[in-house]
């Protein structure tokens, strides 16, 4: 008798742990069960992917979906729409909604909200404050909860813990790694006055690279003497990434794809508000620092930092417009064209998107494409040459600071726990997705 499967992804090329080849993927109940040559297999279904490439499911680390309080920019609808049509499987949403995702009840209430309307699967972030510190033991391992999300800089919403004691508080009662946004407060609020009405260029000088390195240092100092473990989002300065580097013992380091892509003043003479998200989009110099930062394997992962705000609130003339940008729909495409174009390798945008948050997040059965893991699979044409518009994102925003970029590689299917959810850039599966499981929170 021949082995059956549910479905069988069939011809195309495979990038996991292993390396990359020829080979088919074999999905029973929900998980790989088998990756080889699977040729004389049964399946209910097949999907043929000769000449695509197969990946493991990508996992975007960083999202803010704006829901509940502020679904005019986003919802959690139309934000992990945007996720399944770039090839995203699963999102970490971000705590500062209104009201703040800062005690059980908030977390049980986006976790409600995101059944049956959620594309893809999901973890949720609480907010550490000064009020609710001795309780992020507790919070921090409540099913759905993806770890704590502390801002140490003031950026969209209210949540900021800018004092070192308040962040030792934090560090003290939780136990997973912590993700921090990390940038000095006492420095920006010196600094506010160096913005020019109008002139979005200023955005950087506002937000300079100095507050970034010092908050990282305080927060590592901190992190250090307490033996916990940080995670440093959206690092975006050269020296940040030197700095790190000496310390992975504690840290782990995100970067996002609108740092990697875009550079200032260019970005913000072109693109103005569209341009302006925090930390800032910085210099040629401090981005090649970041690429040789992933060159030299210190950064652990991707995340999009997806925060959209609307066409209305982005052309108030600076520093009235508000900092954020959509990205969760166009992480896969920016990247596999630094791929095409030789500044990555497809097993390290493997490894930025999938193994890492595995790694550092203790996923329970995501981020490989390995047998016994969920059947998470994203597929896509190295080949395609398609051009990025604001007409094709799903973003209630409605907008991209990368219209007319012309991607190399393009996601054409994703698939999670074994059901095709996205197809040639159609919805085919809604309302499926479901909490991702992380060790840490599992039951005893």
């Amino acid at each position: 008798m021949p082995q059956t499967f549910d479905l069988i992804v069939k011809g195309g090329e495979v990038v996991n742990h292993s390396g990359r080849g020829m080979a088919d993927v074999g999905v029973r109940d929900g998980k790989i069960v088998e990756i080889g040559d699977l040729s004389q297999a049964a399946s209910g279904r097949t999907f043929d992917a000769t000449g695509l490439t197969v990946l493991p499911g990508v996992i975007d680390t960083q999202v803010h979906f704006r829901e509940p309080g502020l679904e005019w920019k986003e919802d959690l609808e139309s934000g992990s729409r945007g996720a399944v049509l770039g090839g995203v499987v699963a999102v970490f949403e971000m705590p500062n909604t209104e009201p703040t995702t800062t005690d059980a009840d908030a977390l049980a209430d986006k976790l409600v909200r995101a059944k049956g309307r959620m594309h893809c699967d999901h973890a949720f972030y609480v907010g550490g404050t000064h009020e609710n510190a001795q309780f992020l033991g507790e919070l921090e391992r409540l099913p759905g909860c993806c770890g704590v999300k502390v801002f140490m800089g003031a950026s969209t919403g209210t949540l900021l813990v800018q004092d070192d004691e308040g962040v030792e508080q934090v560090l003290r009662h939780v136990n997973r790694r912590a993700a921090f946004h990390s940038e000095d407060e006492y420095r920006l609020a010196e600094r506010r006055p160096l913005a020019r009405t109008g002139d979005w260029t200023s955005h950087e000088e506002v937000r300079d690279a100095a507050s970034a390195l010092e908050s990282t240092h305080r927060l590592v100092r901190i992190a250090k003497a307490l033996g916990k473990r940080i995670h440093v989002l959206h690092v975006t300065t050269a020296e940040e990434m030197t700095f790190l580097a000496g310390h992975k013992d504690v840290a782990s380091v995100e970067v996002t794809p609108q740092h990697l892509t875009l550079t200032a003043p260019e970005a913000y003479e072109r693109l103005k508000g569209y341009a302006q998200m925090n930390p800032p989009i910085r210099n040629a110099y401090h981005q090649a620092g970041l690429w040789h930062g992933i060159a030299a394997g210190v950064a652990d992962v991707l995340g999009s930092d997806h925060a959209p705000h609307t066409k209305d609130e982005k052309a108030r003339p600076y520093p009235a417009s508000p900092s954020g940008m959509p990205g969760v729909q166009t992480l896969v495409p920016l990247m596999l064209t630094h791929v095409a174009e030789g500044r990555l390798s497809l097993e390290r945008f493997v490894d930025l998107t999938s193994h890492g948050a595995n790694r550092l997040f203790g996923m329970a059965d995501k981020g490989r494409l390995a047998v016994g893991y969920d059947a998470d699979i994203t597929i896509v044409d190295l080949k395609a040459r398609r051009t990025i518009t604001h007409e094709m994102m799903a973003t209630r925003a409605g907008w991209t600071p990368f219209d007319g970029f012309e991607a190399k590689g393009w996601p054409i299917a994703t698939i999670i726990r074994g059901e095709l959810v996205m197809s040639d850039g159609e919805v085919v599966a809604e309302g499926r997705g479901e909490p991702v499981r992380f060790a840490e929170t599992l039951a005893g």
